[in-house]
């Protein structure tokens, strides 16, 4: 699997959202604030977070008072979710979805295989929330599966 920057940038942020909104009580946070906690290129975050608000994953403000919030409560939105707005589909192949491919002869089966590797992959991606990355509390399949030696070469 190969996220992109933007993907890794957009999780993070949305992370940092959520974790800071019980200490902010409801307040707007800065992209400025989002940027330094998480060390993402401020210019680059501007963007991502124009995309997420318009995929309605975050909030905005402008003003004095203004910064960005999640949209929702974060228990309510997967990382599936967020991948999604900013990446499109999570599976593709040649920029096509598996389902529409075309294989044939000895090849045929590779279709079957691209289509359970995005099951999977779905499955985690839609299992985790925001909450449980930026509370740490990952539920108990993806720490099973964290804690296999060999899920780490």
């Amino acid at each position: 699997m190969r996220l992109s920057a933007r993907v890794d940038y957009a999780l993070r942020a949305v992370t940092e959202l959520a974790s800071v909104t019980g200490a902010n009580r409801g307040r707007p946070v800065t992209a400025d604030q989002i940027a330094r906690a998480q060390e993402i290129p401020p210019k680059f975050l501007e963007s991502i977070l124009l995309q997420l608000r318009r995929g309605g994953i975050v909030q905005a403000q402008r003003g004095p008072e203004g910064g960005y919030w999640l949209a929702r409560p974060a228990e309510a939105i997967s990382l599936a979710e967020v991948i999604r707005v900013v990446d499109g589909p999570l599976a593709h192949i040649r920029g096509q979805r598996p389902e529409h491919l075309g294989y044939t002869g000895a090849a045929r089966a590779l279709q079957d295989v691209w289509i359970a590797l995005r099951a999977n992959e779905r499955q985690i991606l839609e299992l985790v929330t925001v909450a449980d990355v930026a509370q740490g509390a990952l539920p108990e399949q993806v720490t099973k599966l964290a804690a296999d030696p060999d899920a780490w070469t």
